[in-house]
């Protein structure tokens, strides 16, 4: 069996092993969309009752924090300058990393610091290397856990919450179009989660900085 067909068998016969399995891999560097794996599950959760939602949430988180830790202690034990040389690599282009997105995401780090681990698990692009900036820069895993965990655990409840919904949805009768439709409520959520984070972290920016200036008034 190909590997395509292996990954399909599995996306067809969900369970909470294989949920956290593929949760993981997500939440590394290896390119895998949580949009296959949390929606379709609370979907099937909410049509035949098999799993239970609260479940597929937790499952999935667990996954994530698996995922996420193995970025993090993978940064941390290789340093920045393998990091980056393997981020160039063919290896690192097959799974759909650049030098331009490890900087990005460590410039993101570097700018908002650890609240940046909570906030970075709910953008595009940012929420599976967000880890790696963390690594680098030895972050306590108290704080990095307890950020990935919040991060990770809204954005599979906005994910299960989709699924939940579309087992309500007339007209759905196989998995694409089960996929497509939840390809485009996600993108809608990612695209509203980048606009309200947008927001707080102007707010904290503002704060930040009236905080400084009343400090030099008085």
């Amino acid at each position: 069996m190909e590997s395509a067909e292996f990954i399909q068998a599995i996306l067809d016969n969900l369970n909470y092993f294989w949920i956290t399995v593929l949760m993981a891999i997500e939440s590394s560097f290896i390119p895998f969309p949580s949009e296959l794996v949390v929606p379709p599950a609370a979907y099937m959760a909410a049509i035949d009752g098999k799993m239970s939602i609260p479940l597929v949430v937790l499952f999935a988180t667990l996954g994530a924090d698996i995922g996420a830790l193995f970025n993090y202690y993978l940064a941390r034990w290789l340093g920045r300058p393998i990091v980056y040389r393997f981020a160039n690599s063919r290896l690192g282009h097959m799974c759909l990393i650049d030098q331009e997105k490890v900087q990005k995401a460590e410039n993101y780090f570097d700018k908002h610091g650890a609240v940046s681990t909570f906030v970075g698990r709910l953008l595009p692009a940012i929420r599976q290397l967000i880890s790696i900036p963390a690594g680098l820069a030895r972050m306590k895993m108290g704080p990095f856990l307890l950020y990935t965990t919040l991060g990770a655990g809204i954005w599979n409840c906005i994910l299960a919450a989709i699924g939940y919904y579309l087992s309500t949805v007339p007209g759905i009768d196989t998995r694409e179009q089960l996929q497509e439709k939840i390809n485009q409520y996600s993108h809608e959520m990612g695209y509203l989660f980048i606009a309200v984070c947008v927001v707080v972290v102007a707010f904290l920016v503002y704060k930040a900085l009236r905080k400084k200036k009343n400090a030099r008034t008085e």
